[in-house]
C-alpha cells in the first residue's frame, strides 16, 4: 500500500475516532436511536490506546511526505492534520456532556419566609425526617445533577430535561458515598459516570448500564414534583435551592420549559396525546408500569384506578400544575372519590369527608388523615415507553 494512502487513511481514524467516542452518547442526528453504548464504552475507555495505534500507523508517512512530498502533497498533509487538532478540540472541550454542563459552583438555600422564587415555578421535592428541600427544575434541569445532603444524608438530586423526568438517588455505591459527573446520553436521557469504577448510570432507571458494575441499581429515594406554592402549603418549613448567579444565562435557556414552550425541540411538549413529546404521569408499582396521558388527566382532574391490586387516586390541582398519585386505602378501607362542594375539593362516597387534591383532609370524619403517597413521575411518552417498555396504558 502507497504511504500516501496509508497516511490518508491513518488520519481518517483518528478524526474518526474523536468524532464516534461522542457522537454516540450526544444528542446528534441519529445517534440515540440504536443500542450502541457498549461500543460507545470501549470507544470510551480505549481511546488513548486507539490514538497510539493511529499515530503509531501515519507517524512513518507522515515524516516521508514532509520531507519529500510536493508543495501540494505537503499542504494537504498539514491541512489535514490542522483540520485534526479542529475536531480533537471540538469534540474534547465543546460536545462533551461535562463541558457544557456544570454543577453548581455554590449551593444556597433558604427559608420559605427569605425565598423569592416565583411560587408558580415547578420543583423536584424531597422529605426526610423533619427536613424538607425543594430544587427547582429551571435550576437543575441545566446542571442535570445536584450532590446536597438532607438530614444529614447524601442524596444526589438529577433531572434529565430531554426526558423531562426527575429522580433522586442515594448515591452509595457498595457502602462509598460515590461521585458522579455527567458524561453524555443514552436513547436520549442523562447518563452519569461514577468516579471509582468509570461505570455508565440511567437517571431514568438508576441502572448502570455498562461497565464494572453493569446490572447494578442506584437506590431511589421518594420525591415529588409539583408547583412550589404547592409544596410550601405542605411543607412550609422547606428550604429551597436559589439559582447559582455564576449560571444566569444557562437558566435563563430553559425559560418556558415548565409549561412546555421552550423553543428547543428536544424539549418542547406535544400539545397531542401519545405522541413523541407529549407528557405522561407514569408509575412503576410491584413490577408493573403504566402511564396516563396528561391532557386527559388535566379533563378529568381526578383519576381513580388500580395497579397490581394498589388501589390509587391521580389528581391534578386546577391550574394543570401540580399532580399527586395517592393511595386511596386506608385503614383497610378502599375510598371512591367525587367532586366536592368546591372545585378544589373532593369527597370520599364513604364518609363524606372534604379532601384537598393533595390528599390532606381538611373537614369530615377524616378530618387530619393525609393519603399516602405513591411515587411517579411526570416524564416525556418517549421516555416512558422505551425505558418501561412493558407499561399499560390508561384508557378512560
Amino acid at each position: 500500500m502507497r504511504k500516501p494512502l496509508i497516511l490518508l487513511l491513518g488520519l481518517l481514524f483518528l478524526i474518526s475516532l474523536e468524532i464516534l467516542k461522542v457522537y454516540f452518547i450526544m444528542p446528534f442526528p441519529g445517534s440515540q436511536q440504536s443500542d450502541s453504548i457498549s461500543f460507545a464504552y470501549f470507544l470510551h475507555t480505549n481511546i488513548w490506546w486507539l490514538r497510539i495505534l493511529g499515530v503509531l500507523v501515519i507517524v512513518g508517512p507522515l515524516l516521508n511526505s514532509l520531507s519529500k512530498g510536493k508543495i501540494w502533497q505537503k499542504s494537504l498533509v498539514v491541512l489535514v492534520i490542522l483540520l485534526y487538532g479542529f475536531i480533537y478540540y471540538l469534540f474534547n472541550f465543546r460536545f462533551l456532556a461535562d463541558k457544557m454542563f456544570y454543577e453548581p459552583k455554590q449551593k444556597t438555600f433558604v427559608n420559605a419566609y427569605k425565598d423569592t422564587t416565583n411560587k408558580n415555578k415547578l420543583i423536584i421535592g424531597i422529605v426526610s425526617g423533619n427536613k424538607a428541600k425543594a430544587y427547582p427544575i429551571e435550576i437543575i434541569g441545566y446542571h442535570h445533577q445536584v450532590p446536597d445532603s438532607i438530614s444529614g444524608q447524601p442524596i444526589l438530586v438529577t433531572y434529565c430535561t430531554v426526558c423531562r423526568t426527575g429522580r433522586v438517588f442515594s448515591p452509595f455505591i457498595n457502602g462509598k458515598n460515590e461521585q458522579f459527573r455527567l458524561v453524555g446520553m443514552d436513547h436520549f436521557n442523562a447518563m452519569f459516570e461514577d468516579l471509582s469504577t468509570k461505570s455508565w448510570w440511567q437517571q431514568a432507571t438508576g441502572i448502570a448500564i455498562t461497565g464494572k458494575l453493569k446490572g447494578s441499581r442506584l437506590t431511589e429515594l421518594p420525591s415529588s414534583q409539583m408547583r412550589l406554592g404547592d409544596w410550601l402549603a405542605l411543607y412550609p418549613d422547606s428550604e429551597i435551592l436559589q439559582p447559582d448567579t455564576t449560571y444566569n444565562k444557562q437558566y435563563a435557556e430553559l425559560k418556558g420549559f415548565d409549561e412546555g414552550t421552550i423553543k428547543g425541540k428536544l424539549e418542547h411538549r406535544d400539545s397531542l396525546s401519545w405522541q413523541s413529546k407529549s407528557w405522561v404521569v407514569g408509575i412503576h408499582l410491584n413490577d408493573k408500569d403504566k402511564a396516563y396521558d396528561w391532557n386527559e388527566l388535566v379533563k378529568q382532574k381526578m383519576i381513580s384506578d388500580s395497579l397490581n391490586g394498589t388501589h390509587m387516586l391521580i389528581t391534578v390541582e386546577e391550574d394543570g400544575r401540580s399532580f399527586y398519585v395517592l393511595n386511596r386505602t386506608m385503614n383497610g378501607q378502599t375510598l371512591e372519590f367525587v367532586q366536592g362542594s368546591s372545585k378544589e375539593l373532593l369527597e370520599d362516597t364513604q364518609t363524606h369527608s372534604s379532601w384537598k387534591r393533595n390528599g390532606v383532609c381538611k373537614a369530615g370524619t377524616l378530618q387530619g388523615s393525609h393519603l399516602s403517597n405513591i411515587q411517579a413521575y411526570q416524564e416525556f411518552w418517549h421516555s416512558w415507553k422505551n425505558f418501561h417498555p412493558n407499561t399499560i396504558t390508561y384508557q378512560k
